[in-house]
């Protein structure tokens, strides 16, 4: 439910129209295009050429570009990516990569960010740099963010609250510093030394992280 809307009723076509946007965790960016046309490309929604508007390069579709690209300046320069707008996707570092998907995201206008693992890949430092710049994101834009993450270093900077799973079991919820001293959490993440198992496909415990505005009324369940 959001916004007092369930979302069983909304096709995935909706969700933005709604204020919902989301990145993935493998990365969906077009490696041929550069920085700017791709974080663009989440303006979308906000256009309203049609094929023949669009296919002429003049009048409403040249000015909704337009407008697309200086409404995407001030993402640009809060995410720190202004030295890289015109270079190919495909010549850039993961790190940077993970950035203009976020911006991306972000050029959505959303009130409720998803970020599916964005930890996903990295090293600690490129950890700890995204970390940063979501936190940015959140305070400057005033978001409600929704985070699933393995990495609880990442919950415990950007997190309000955090539900642990435990193969579909919920665990706990409550605040990161308390999950991650949980006992039940320790056991679920590091194992008990007596506990065997013969599934080769067990993969873990995975903590979602709830980061609010504290001047949103989002609402998630």
């Amino acid at each position: 439910v959001f916004d007092g809307r369930s979302l069983l009723e909304v096709r995935r076509t909706g969700l933005a129209d709604l204020g919902i946007a989301r990145t993935f965790q493998n990365l969906a960016l077009f490696e041929h295009m550069d920085v700017m046309d791709n974080v663009v490309l989440g303006r979308q929604r906000l256009m309203r050429s049609g094929v023949l508007t669009g296919a002429v390069w003049w009048g409403r579709a040249r000015r909704e570009e337009a407008e697309a690209r200086r409404a995407c300046g001030p993402l640009i320069d809060l995410l720190g990516l202004g030295d890289f707008l015109n270079r190919p996707i495909r010549d850039l570092p993961y790190g940077i990569k993970k950035r203009i998907e976020l911006a991306r995201a972000l050029a959505v206008e959303p009130r409720l960010l998803l970020l599916d693992e964005p930890a996903a890949g990295m090293n600690d430092e490129e950890t700890d740099e995204l970390a940063g710049w979501i936190l940015t994101a959140k305070q400057e834009l005033g978001l409600t963010v929704v985070m699933i993450e393995h990495d609880m270093g990442m919950v415990t900077r950007l997190g309000d609250r955090a539900l642990v799973l435990d193969f579909g079991t919920v665990v706990t919820i409550e605040s990161p510093r308390a999950a991650i001293a949980d006992p039940r959490v320790i056991s679920a993440y590091l194992g008990d030394e007596t506990e065997e198992t013969d599934d080769p496909t067990a993969t873990g415990t995975v903590a979602l992280g709830i980061s609010r505005d504290q001047d949103r009324k989002a609402k998630h369940a």
